[in-house]
């Protein structure tokens, strides 16, 4: 458990680093939280929450043990790291650690003040998880999805709460990543959404408000621009390496849109994609390229399997699959 001179101390360690004010009476918007699925997003939301200071406690639960002991050694790993290149030192590291309650019991989760949910993307999955966690958690916990791509208000209908229920969007890697987006629903409580928006900056992360639009502010403008890179391939307008080439210097992006798409996985952007597609068919900026089909169907799923728009090597990215 921290204690309050342990928290004090840390809220002013955030205030320094991220400009916010903070003083020895600032209450932060949660005290005890809960995180579920400790995978890839998972792992990584459990860890911040801890490395925060800002809880008295964080549960981290899979439903299954060898996941769970999986998402703890990621964890113990990273934060591992973080102390060997002197960015945290070892008391830190282990109060942060003796913070969390790595469980297989949903019954932990009960009495949490702020549930925040990073399974996979399977809408009937999610639909199970929050009638479950409905019925389990006591009437004032808040929960929130993790999702980067389904519908909030769809979730938040589920959990038989609405009005508690808000997206709370990390990005990979969630430890580096600064940005995140919060969802409201129509229904969410200003004052819920509220707690939520200032939790992200209670953990030091930096939060932008959308409502629940198709993807919220990122993907909503990123994946259309993916897409549109590859419709420009499938009309022969222009190489691969040009299309790259052109956004990196002409829009100053770190990387083209393929390149991009290659390194996400195109797999990922194909059901993104797909699933837009299905759920809005009206909204002509979802669509599906054909050359991204025929990669995907072919299990060329660019840097995760070694081909896609790109040759690769591991993280290394070679050159171009066509001229």
């Amino acid at each position: 458990m921290l204690n309050h001179s342990t928290i004090t101390r840390t809220l002013f360690r955030i205030a320094k680093t991220t400009g916010r004010q903070y003083s020895a009476t600032t209450a932060v918007a949660f005290d005890k939280v809960g995180v579920i699925g400790l995978g890839l997003m998972g792992h990584g939301i459990a860890q911040v929450a801890a490395t925060s200071g800002v809880h008295s406690q964080v549960i981290a639960f899979e439903q299954e043990q060898k996941y769970l002991d999986s998402g703890k050694a990621r964890i113990q790993g990273s934060i591992g790291k973080l102390v060997s290149k002197g960015k945290m030192s070892q008391e830190d590291a282990d109060k942060a650690l003796q913070s969390i309650t790595f469980t297989t019991d949903m019954a932990l989760l009960a009495d949490t003040d702020f549930i925040l949910e990073a399974v996979i993307e399977n809408m009937d999955l999610k639909q199970s998880l929050y009638t479950n966690l409905g019925e389990t958690c006591k009437p004032e916990t808040i929960f929130a999805s993790n999702t980067s791509s389904l519908s909030i208000t769809e979730m938040a209908q589920f959990s038989g709460r609405p009005q508690n229920f808000v997206g709370v969007h990390f990005f990979n890697p969630v430890q580096i990543m600064k940005l995140v987006e919060v969802i409201r629903t129509k229904q969410t409580d200003p004052a819920v959404f509220e707690k939520a928006y200032n939790w992200v900056g209670d953990i030091g992360k930096v939060a932008v408000s959308c409502g629940d639009t198709p993807g919220f502010i990122v993907n909503r403008l990123l994946v259309p621009a993916l897409l549109q890179a590859m419709l420009m391939m499938d009309r022969t307008d222009a190489s691969i390496k040009d299309i790259d080439i052109s956004m990196q210097l002409g829009a100053g992006h770190p990387m083209g849109p393929l390149h991009l798409a290659d390194y996400i996985g195109l797999d990922t952007c194909y059901y993104i994609a797909k699933g837009w597609v299905e759920k809005y068919p009206n909204e002509s900026a979802f669509v599906i390229p054909k050359c991204l089909k025929i990669m995907v169907d072919a299990g060329n799923l660019g840097r995760k399997t070694g081909k896609g728009f790109y040759h690769w090597d591991g993280d290394k990215r070679g050159d171009p699959t066509t001229a």
